[in-house]
């Protein structure tokens, strides 16, 4: 009796030790912590090389912009920049921006950081051999020019109201004194965490490829982020990362998916679901060639038989259906995010009985079985979907059945990406279904759907002069009232010729426990504001 009373009272004090330290109102002093359940572990976090998501979630705690762009902010409007790694930047000229580094400034490993560390990287992001993600948008349009070692001169090639953009959302920081003296042959390959030294609120603390990583707050970094260390716990299994979440009252999950799982976060009550618009927005894109780009499409190249299809569309149902109740049919090519969404945008909506009298306008007739001809030919085409997306394999189906009810046949073929990549860009397709990524500036629309796009995205090959110049016009306008008006009209112009149904832009819901207060997520990248994050009553 007596060895068991010891056992359990040995057994209790180590609970007691192991438990977290509190204080009077039970909230833990020492929890400044926090683990995200990330699906998939990117296989680098070097800014300049960095593609996906979670990479960039972690490369963004440790190194930094020269500013950031507020959140749903038009990113020509000088005054929606907040300072980062700059603190000070003004206009010189129509080409020039002076920017001041902050004072103090360092990196990680103590050494100042300076204005050539800024015209080092700007050189590295824009390096085309490199495979820099931003290498699109910098290279041969602008130089960096140290002045001092903490003011610089950002000089572009050519006047735009996207400069400021252009000058800080792309590149991070790197610093010089690491990274110059590894040959650029070598930076995939590069697995050192050594070199991974920043700027941020955050510095690299471990990473154990294949299962977590861990960051630890900067103790010189201008403003202590409230949670002291933060790991990436990695996992290829979306069920199992969720289950990994809702067992710990310490994980975060950017992505939580469809509605049945997201069910299950909203009925635990020690999490918060918190809905977040995404930057993707996805279609049904028609081709207006013919078969491998020969003539014209014999149907889709008829802009009212494409406007009778689109009015067949219960788009909104179909948005809601699929990716849950914060779902929206966009107004046009863009996600919810895209400062130029606007509700009234002229668009073809839902009415079957408008999209008969439209179709028969143009010379279909019904069979005696209900479905449309024309001269012989019958109103049917295929949809081309590739085999990774099962959402977009469900809106196809959606759309089969809802142009089925008014005598529409089609198809539905499904193929693996490369071939699906293979046939649009040889135009082997009828329709397509797609998806493009935004970011804050619409100015990737040029490549998605005007003229100059059918040599990169455009892969149904629509084509309006009077678009391409409403475009063109927009992106040359500095002032923002303008610019939104000449976005609108030619969002009007796109959707009067039908080039696509534009079906969805979905929201995001992330899981966060209650433990956790000013959680605000930024919708371009969901951990932007991860310094301010606090464990609740620890103010």
């Amino acid at each position: 009796m007596k060895h068991s009373l010891w056992v359990a009272l040995v057994l209790l004090l180590v609970a007691l030790v192991l438990l977290p330290k509190s204080h009077g109102s039970g909230i833990c002093r020492d929890c400044g912590w926090a683990v995200v359940a990330a699906v998939g572990e990117p296989p680098t976090i070097m800014p300049a090389l960095v593609q996906e998501t979670v990479g960039r979630d972690i490369s963004d705690q440790i190194f930094e912009k020269l500013a950031n762009l507020s959140p749903g902010k038009p990113p020509i409007d000088p005054s929606a920049y907040v300072p980062a790694l700059a603190h000070r930047w003004s206009r010189v000229d129509s080409l020039t921006w002076r920017f001041q580094l902050r004072p103090g400034a360092r990196w990680h490993d103590g050494r100042a950081v300076t204005s050539q560390d800024v015209a080092f990287s700007f050189e590295v992001f824009g390096d085309t051999l490199l495979g820099a993600s931003a290498s699109y948008a910098l290279a041969g349009r602008l130089r960096v020019v140290p002045e001092d070692s903490a003011t610089f001169l950002i000089r572009f090639t050519e006047p735009s109201p996207e400069q400021l953009y252009d000058a800080t959302y792309h590149v991070r920081i790197l610093p010089k004194h690491i990274w110059n003296a590894v040959p650029r042959s070598q930076w995939t390959s590069d697995t050192l965490v050594g070199r991974l030294v920043g700027s941020g609120p955050y510095r690299l603390e471990e990473w154990k490829r294949g299962h977590n990583l861990s960051i630890t707050a900067d103790t010189v970094y201008p403003r202590r982020p409230g949670l002291r260390r933060v790991v990436w716990q990695f996992t290829s299994d979306p069920d199992a990362a969720l289950n990994y979440v809702l067992s710990d009252r310490f994980t975060v999950l950017e992505t939580v998916g469809s509605p049945d799982r997201a069910k299950r976060v909203a009925s635990d009550t020690g999490f918060n679901l918190i809905s977040y618009p995404s930057a993707t927005y996805g279609f049904l894109g028609f081709n207006f060639a013919g078969q491998g780009r020969k003539g014209t499409h014999p149907i889709l190249g008829e802009r009212e038989t494409r406007r009778g299809l689109a009015l067949a569309v219960d788009r909104p149902t179909l948005a809601r259906a699929i990716f849950g109740p914060d779902a929206k049919a966009p107004p046009g090519p863009m996600s919810q995010l895209l400062w130029i969404w606007n509700d009234s945008i002229a668009q073809p909506h839902f009415d079957p009985s408008e999209a008969a009298r439209v179709l028969e306008s143009v010379g279909w007739r019904k069979d005696p079985a209900g479905l449309y001809h024309r001269n012989g030919r019958p109103l049917s085409f295929d949809i081309l979907v590739p085999s990774t997306s099962s959402s977009r394999r469900k809106l196809a189906e959606g759309m089969q059945e809802m142009w089925r009810r008014v005598g529409v046949r089609t198809t539905i073929t499904t193929v693996d990406f490369p071939v699906f990549q293979e046939r649009l860009a040889k135009g082997r397709f009828d329709a397509y279904m797609g998806a493009y990524l935004d970011e804050p500036s619409p100015r990737g629309l040029k490549d998605q759907w005007s003229r100059a796009g059918w040599a990169a995205l455009n892969y149904g090959r629509y084509a309006n002069p009077v678009f391409d110049t409403l475009i063109a016009d927009a992106s040359r306008a500095s002032d923002v009232v303008r610019a939104r008006t000449l976005w609108r009209e030619a969002m009007d112009t796109l959707n009067a010729d039908v080039p696509a149904l534009f079906l969805y832009a979905p929201a995001h819901a992330a899981a966060v426990p209650k433990t956790f207060g000013r959680v605000v997520l930024d919708p371009y990248s969901w951990l932007h504001t991860l310094p301010e994050w606090r464990w609740v009553g620890l103010e």
